[in-house]
């Protein structure tokens, strides 16, 4: 018996190094190909097998997803629909791998406000400048017990810019951008503070793929792009799951 075992194992053993080296194989080939044919095409991060047989993930440029087969001889730059769920495939696994860690953002760059007991935490990426940003403040107030991690991300133009330097460098941050965003209080420009916040604060947005705001993260990484309702926000504060 220990005999049939031994043999048992050193089989699995072997047809697990195999299947390796074939998918390696196959990777090399896309590699090679795709590689040759689109000079173009950024350096391939990764190549995986998609659900659909015979289809191919090509992972480039930290987190653009492309779809081929296994000879490298077509492309497909879209979307992949789970029509059974209504998942969207594609958007999933960017979303994955562009995901931001709470407990590794840079809260000093931050703005900080707090309401009520502040017990529930969110970061918010905004723009002065944004007319959904606004409705969203507005419709914020009716938050309570939270701390908001306010990052101002002016991606709007040079006014966006010159507001944000404005409202970093009040004596009260969080009342500046408040009067603004709530009542379109007037900004004083001060010159002498020192802004690096924001270029950090783009640079993180951009690793991150954050290309619109209001841009929403929860304590558990989840990633909201997009204004919601103060509703829609306490539903999903209620379901926050941290260690």
């Amino acid at each position: 018996m220990k005999i049939i075992l031994k043999i048992t194992a050193t089989l699995l053993i072997a047809l697990i190094a195999l299947t390796a080296l074939n998918v390696q194989a196959q990777e090399d080939v896309i590699r090679k190909n795709l590689t040759e044919r689109i000079p173009k095409l950024p350096k391939i991060d990764e190549v995986l097998k998609s659900p659909i047989a015979g289809l191919y993930e090509v992972r480039v440029g930290g987190a653009d997803i492309y779809y081929t087969d296994a000879g490298g001889n077509y492309l497909i730059d879209g979307q992949l629909i789970d029509v059974k769920t209504g998942k969207n495939l594609t958007e999933e696994r960017i979303n994955k791998l562009t995901a931001i860690d709470f407990k590794d953002l840079p809260l000093k760059d931050a703005i900080v406000i707090k309401r009520g007991t502040g017990a529930r935490k969110i970061a918010i990426f905004e723009d002065p400048n944004c007319g959904y940003c606004k409705r969203f403040e507005a419709d914020m107030q009716k938050v309570n017990h939270v701390t908001v991690y306010l990052f101002l991300y002016p991606i709007l133009g040079a006014d966006s810019t010159e507001k944000s330097k404005a409202i970093w460098c009040s004596a009260d941050k969080g009342k500046a951008w408040q009067d603004w965003m709530l009542n379109e209080v007037p900004l004083r420009t001060n010159n002498k503070c020192n802004t690096d916040a924001l270029t950090r604060n783009i640079e993180l947005g951009k690793k991150h793929r954050i290309t619109g705001t209001p841009t929403i993260l929860l304590a558990d990484g989840t990633r909201i792009p997009g204004a919601i309702s103060s509703s829609q926000l306490e539903k999903m504060l209620l379901d926050v799951k941290t260690n």
